[in-house]
């Protein structure tokens, strides 16, 4: 297989953890629709590691749990037992959604948009009489993070922590480690954000007030609240995604954005635009290019023959750029598109649970950075760094010539 070249149409095989496919993956997700939509993971033909890319097949896939599991094989972050919800395949899943839902739902995550657009212009305020941003480690990181401690309640002084435990869990060393190394690594911070849980829920069971936390402890569902192993659980998934999946869209965003000005300006001159804006950026962008499932029951899919324990890679961000679902405009990003059903948020009962919030923080936060820094560009001679997987954007350097006060 050529080194540039992530898709080997004559064995079947691709590779898409390599760092120029997370920089500029179209050209890839076009291989693989064309060429192999079920294919093999590089260098395991034929030991169960299948990549699914078309937008029908995916849905499909993320529809039928029972025979594409989310069982804790098919992904180790560290965790001790299934992380809750993602991990729990139906029935036992609606169980604990029926308790979760009703306190991120959109009613109850509506109510936290002026506090999110407080945080967003005193993170701006940072940094904008300077007119040069690495957004990445002054914008996009400290926002979802702060915005993220509030709703939960936890001290803002523990964020560097919450960080480094993110970091080594998610992409540890970098993501450049050795498969042992990187999951020994992952299991040493899984244990210490357990144990820093194992506190936090001691003290809100003491002094229970009106953040995420002591409300998951209070609700029923089934004449039961959570067992204290449940609520560690959900706490272990939520700190990973509540400073993560927001970090690397904004950076994708914010990225993509900075090298269109047309679409930047349809945000400075009418920022009820960010609705559907945000919905492209999900879309042609998506930062979680893939999920992982596992095969519960054999199937078969375009000839390809798939057994129980056998892995398989969900193509999002291929599945969001199909022709076949969003015509023969889908590689160009078009927020007045009719329909867009996009799977950012993947699909089915495993559906993000966090997408209200996720939404609102992304809305706001491009509404605001835009009132406030209408024309910016990247800097010169930037080279923007993707990591594989969640296209995290190492450095993001962007120079801008004009602010507005806030107001």
């Amino acid at each position: 297989m050529d080194p540039r070249d992530a898709v080997n149409a004559e064995t079947g095989e691709a590779n898409p953890y390599l760092p120029w496919v997370a920089a500029d993956p179209q050209p890839f997700y076009e291989r693989l629709r064309a060429e192999c939509p079920v294919s093999s993971m590089e260098g395991m033909a034929g030991l169960g590691a299948h990549i699914i890319s078309r937008y029908e097949d995916v849905r499909w896939a993320l529809r039928n749990p029972q025979i594409f599991s989310s069982d804790i094989v098919a992904v180790d972050i560290g965790q001790d037992r299934p992380l809750i919800p993602l991990q729990i395949d139906p029935p036992q899943h609606a169980t604990y959604r029926r308790v979760i839902d009703p306190t991120v739902g959109p009613r109850e995550i509506a109510g936290l948009e002026p506090e999110v657009r407080r945080v967003v212009n005193e993170v701006v305020d940072r940094f904008v009489e300077r007119g040069t941003v690495d957004a990445h480690a002054e914008f996009t990181v400290p926002l979802p993070c702060t915005v993220f401690l509030q709703v939960t309640g936890l001290p803002i002084e523990d964020l560097s922590m919450f960080l480094e435990w993110k970091d080594e869990i998610i992409r540890p060393g970098g993501g450049m480690l050795e498969p042992e190394e990187a999951t020994a690594r992952r299991h040493a911070a899984g244990r210490q954000l357990y144990d820093y849980f194992e506190g936090v829920l001691a003290d809100r069971r003491r002094r229970q007030g009106e953040d995420l936390i002591s409300r998951f402890l209070t609700t029923e569902t089934d004449g039961r609240t959570m067992s204290h192993e449940e609520m560690l659980d959900i706490l272990f998934l939520f700190i990973l995604a509540g400073l993560d999946t927001v970090t690397s869209t904004l950076d994708c965003s914010l990225a993509y954005l900075a090298q269109h000005p047309e679409h930047r300006r349809r945000l400075v001159e009418d920022p009820s635009s960010a609705d559907p804006i945000v919905e492209e950026l999900l879309r042609r962008e998506t930062p979680v290019m893939q999920i992982i499932r596992v095969v519960a029951e054999p199937v078969e899919l375009h000839g390809v023959s798939m057994s129980p324990g056998d892995t398989v890679i969900l193509m999002l961000g291929s599945a969001n750029t199909d022709p076949d679902e969003f015509g023969p405009t889908a590689a160009e990003f078009d927020p007045d598109r009719e329909a867009n059903r996009h799977l950012a948020f993947g699909g089915g009962p495993h559906r993000c649970l966090g997408s209200h919030l996720a939404r609102l923080e992304l809305q706001v936060a491009l509404q605001e950075w835009h009132r406030r820094i209408p024309d910016y560009e990247l800097a010169p001679g930037a080279e923007l760094a993707y990591s594989p997987g969640i296209r995290e954007i190492e450095h993001l350097p962007l120079v801008f010539t004009a602010s507005a006060p806030v107001g």
